[in-house]
């Protein structure tokens, strides 16, 4: 890591026995890597909440026999092709399967494309996961 700066932080005993807890937990190698692990978090964030670019993932899960679903979400994933960079579609069962589909571009845009898909009939859950594109 270049340009490694070193730093104090005063925080109440309890606050970081818990935080201590959550590096244990999440299996971190020490305080710093987990302090990095939320800065980034919190800078994605902060792209997504600001309508920066962004990428993300949008997951759906849903019951392909529903009629006509697949074309929907072909159609629709076709209409906003500018944003989508490519998708990944797992057969979960004989009735249900998972889209994770892979997206750039500004956070409004992605949180249309993600409302449209999350919305329409037949998917039964899902999400999005923005990050903040890195600097280059």
């Amino acid at each position: 890591m270049t340009n490694l700066v070193r730093f104090g932080i005063a925080m109440e005993r309890s606050l970081l026995d818990r935080f201590d807890g959550l590096i244990e937990r999440r299996g971190f190698e020490n305080r710093s890597e987990a302090l990095r692990d939320l800065i980034r978090r919190a800078l994605d964030q902060e792209a997504w909440d600001a309508g920066k670019h962004v990428c993300a993932t949008i997951t759906l899960v849903y019951d392909h026999h529903v009629r006509e679903l697949t074309e929907r979400l072909n159609e629709l994933q076709h209409d906003f092709g500018d944003a989508i960079v490519s998708t990944l579609h797992v057969h979960l069962d004989h009735h249900h399967c998972m889209e994770v589909i892979a997206c750039r571009g500004r956070a409004r845009q992605l949180r249309e494309v993600s409302e449209k898909l999350l919305g329409t009939k037949g998917v039964l859950s899902g999400g999005i996961v923005a990050a903040a594109l890195p600097k280059t």
